[in-house]
């Protein structure tokens, strides 16, 4: 094969581009890779129900970017969007002018096929063959759960809690009050109740963490172990009490300017983790988890592994 391919992961909070080469064996490198934080479908309403006409400028500036980098690569491009996109009742008109002016066909998909690619993208990172894993993935709009083993899930879900949607909802501008964290963790305690696969019954040998809130989150545990930053947080693994001690560190921080003297914190992420931790740490209470385990790949892997397999069934089909 030796060709290369753009996979774009159009999410909530931010849009991901990584370009790999692909090798004749179906294996990949990723060569390149841009992330720019556009938070897509925040600045109207209380609900992610319209994209708006600033937000589509600036969504169709990126993706032009993003073209022209596959293109220096020769790439073809694959590009999903996620909760931001599918909740938007202009959703049509907002792929059709991205199509028109970048030539990018926008996917986009449901969240269970959102946790079933992310679980791809997961078995690439970690050695968890034979192993029955909890995959969870926080992002702006909502966040992924999958339970699977050997590429077979059992349950695939999607709740609508993410770090910019809560953000939104309790903390509109960004600093917090006593009565907005209360009532955004029962809000997400209710929502995690509503499904009924969420649940500490289930067995399983590890619990698996991708994307924003929980790398940022591992970032941060990570170099208050050490007083240095970890260039790979791939299998880096860390435990409830750690979530639960930064989630209060951070709660005590009212603003986002206070949360930047955390170390380790993330300037573009210092608005909305509070409401990213307060998800992680609920769900670690729901789940009664004891530690979880970072995949640096997630949704964005998990659309090349995809792209490679329909394109290997389509040249056998051809042949």
């Amino acid at each position: 094969m030796n060709k290369c391919i753009a996979a774009v992961d159009m999410g909530t909070n931010s849009f991901h581009l990584i370009i790999v080469q692909v090798k004749g064996d179906g294996s990949f490198k990723i060569i390149d890779r841009e992330r720019e934080v556009i938070r897509l479908g925040s600045h109207k309403g209380k609900e992610f129900s319209f994209i708006s006409e600033g937000e589509m400028e600036k969504a169709v500036d990126v993706l032009k970017d993003f073209a022209k980098i596959a293109q220096f690569y020769k790439s073809d491009v694959r590009a999903i969007a996620t909760s931001a996109v599918r909740e938007a009742r202009n959703k049509e008109e907002f792929i059709n002018r991205v199509f028109e002016e970048t030539g990018i066909t926008v996917e986009a998909i449901g969240g269970r096929t959102e946790a079933e690619l992310i679980y791809l993208g997961v078995q690439h990172a970690l050695d968890i063959q034979n192993k029955k894993i909890l995959c969870v993935d926080i992002g702006g709009g909502s966040t992924e759960f999958l339970l699977g083993e050997n590429g077979i899930s059992e349950f695939a879900e999607s709740i609508k809690i993410g770090a910019v949607r809560l953000s939104k909802l309790f903390f509109p501008d960004y600093n917090l009050s006593d009565s907005g964290i209360d009532m955004c963790r029962q809000y997400i305690r209710e929502k995690l109740n509503t499904c009924p696969n969420l649940h500490p019954g289930y067995q399983f040998d590890s619990a698996v963490g991708s994307s924003g809130t929980i790398v940022a989150a591992a970032s941060i545990i990570s170099f208050r172990r050490t007083g240095k930053f970890k260039k790979s947080l791939n299998g880096f693994s860390f435990t409830s009490n750690e979530i639960f001690e930064l989630t209060s560190d951070v709660l005590k921080c009212k603003s986002p300017v206070d949360r930047l003297f955390i170390e380790g914190m993330e300037i573009k992420r210092a608005d909305i983790i509070p409401a990213g931790l307060l998800i992680l740490a609920e769900i670690f209470q729901a789940m009664r988890l004891k530690e979880m385990t970072v995949s640096e790949n997630a949704l964005r892997e998990g659309i090349i592994i995809d792209t490679i397999a329909k394109s290997e069934v389509m040249n056998s089909l051809v042949v």
